[in-house]
């Protein structure tokens, strides 16, 4: 599996220019995919014995281009995984932070916490089909206060053409770049996204088909509901505009339709759903377009259909279920859209469970999380290399499958890691007197910053000359 995992990097290295940078990918990669329990510059260069700040500037300033390595990876995903009616799907991941100086860090909405903390938002773009799934692409959500601010953009390196995009915008921008190249029959998003109406109809404007998360206080208008006789006089009767909820809590206990999604480890994991043709608001109250409503609702003590809540509004629910709502697009006489059955919808709906599972892939076992960089750079190249190693442990674990089909993902990672253990990690007395010694120097500089930022003179403990 190790020399896999250098044939692996091999068309990687060959989208970076510098020598070294093609030999510190290598590194970095066998770091995030090693045993360590903090996958950062400093943990990932003592594991791999190299020089901290080597890994340190190859990660957070040196000026390599990361988009390159995600046209590798993207290539390699449609190949193994792409298939026609395929699933594009968007989502937020929220990485919560202490500080204030990490590029785009603020207070904001943390999905990861579920309340509204310090943190940085990035926007990913995953691909989901019935073999598995693989995030491709992201964005990181620059706040528009950071945006104006030239100090604090100077301070993390900033690209001057990086300007203010709302998050759906980011969502178009990756859907424009990668659409023709990656097969797919539906988009897919939370409420974060579904809520703009804007973006719902840039993607009905670009011909896409969408089921897409929408908020529990969302206005529609029933166009299935029977409407009273008219009398000849005035305006025509309409429907009334209501909130999903109140238009969910009149419906009849029969009218719920019971799927099975998929076979889950504790069993079959069921959805049930009930559609119906509703008209939607645009902003300022204007009338919008005619759209399907879709509503799902999964029993409380269900935890197969558990999901990060993007918002508070994302769903609700009483003493049994739990709901949620989506909007999807209905046929025109200028499209050639159909209608879609249950089943297909329940597909769609729980591909965002899918790109939730790849957070958690990435953050659990690559190290997505456990980064310690704060430029633009550094965020960018941090999250291209963990996409990479988990792209790496899914085409592993399809290839162990072959032979155990019982083998998951996290047991790949661990057996990568104990035979990255025995190749990286060889004691001696030569290798632990530099690990110490490298601690030791360590420690010395942090002393050293410490005694600085408070403009005092610091205590010379160790003689800097000893190498």
């Amino acid at each position: 599996m190790v020399d896999r995992l250098c044939d692996f990097v091999v068309p990687y290295q060959h989208a970076l220019e510098s020598e070294a940078g093609k030999r510190h990918l290598h590194l970095y990669l066998v770091g995030l995919l090693s045993h360590l329990g903090r996958k950062n510059a400093e943990t990932i260069a003592a594991f791999v014995d190299v020089e901290r700040l080597v890994i340190q500037e190859f990660i957070g300033t040196a000026p390599w281009d990361h988009r390159p390595l995600l046209t590798v990876l993207v290539g390699q995903v449609v190949e193994k995984l792409g298939e026609p009616d395929g699933i594009i799907a968007f989502d937020p991941s929220s990485f919560p932070k202490r500080g204030t100086h990490s590029v785009g860090v603020k207070r904001q909405w943390c999905g990861h916490r579920g309340k509204v903390d310090n943190c940085q938002v990035g926007v990913f773009m995953a691909y989901v089909s019935r073999h598995d799934h693989a995030l491709l692409d992201f964005r990181l959500s620059l706040p528009e206060d950071w945006a104006r601010d030239a100090q604090r953009r100077a301070a993390c390196h900033v690209p001057p053409e990086v300007q203010y995009h709302t998050r759906y915008e980011q969502c178009l921008e990756m859907l424009d770049a990668w659409g023709e190249q990656v097969p797919h029959g539906w988009v897919t998003g939370d409420d974060e996204l579904g809520r703009h109406t804007r973006f719902r109809q840039a993607l009905r404007e670009r011909g896409e088909r969408y089921v897409l998360g929408v908020p529990c206080t969302t206005t529609v208008r029933d166009l299935e509901v029977p409407l009273p006789a008219y009398q000849g006089r005035g305006r025509p009767p309409k429907p009334p505009w209501q909130s999903v909820t109140a238009w969910r809590q009149a419906l009849e206990p029969e009218v719920w339709t019971r799927l099975t999604v998929r076979e889950g480890e504790k069993g079959p994991v069921e959805l049930e759903l009930v559609t119906r043709r509703v008209q939607t608001r645009l902003e300022r109250k204007r009338t919008g377009p005619q759209e399907w409503l879709v509503v799902t609702r999964h029993p409380l003590a269900d935890d197969s259909m558990l999901e990060t809540q993007a918002s508070r509004e994302a769903c609700e629910q009483d003493a049994r279920y739990c709901y949620r709502y989506y909007l999807t697009p209905t046929p025109t006489h200028a499209s050639e859209l159909t209608e879609p059955s249950l089943a297909e919808l329940a597909r769609v709906i729980t591909a965002g469970g899918c790109i939730e599972a790849s957070f958690r892939r990435g953050k659990s076992e690559a190290g997505m999380d456990a980064y310690q960089v704060r430029t633009w750079q550094g965020w960018h190249h941090h999250m291209a290399l963990t996409l990479m190693a988990v792209w790496f442990l899914v085409h592993e674990t399809h290839r162990g499958q072959q032979l155990t089909p019982a083998l998951t993902l996290p047991q790949v990672r661990y057996g990568l890691s104990m035979l990255l253990l025995d190749v990286f990690c060889t004691p001696g007395v030569d290798s632990i007197c530099r690990q110490v010694q490298r601690q030791l120097l360590r420690n010395e500089l942090a002393r050293f910053y410490h005694h600085r930022t408070r403009k005092c003179i610091p205590p010379r403990k160790l003689r800097r000359e000893i190498q």
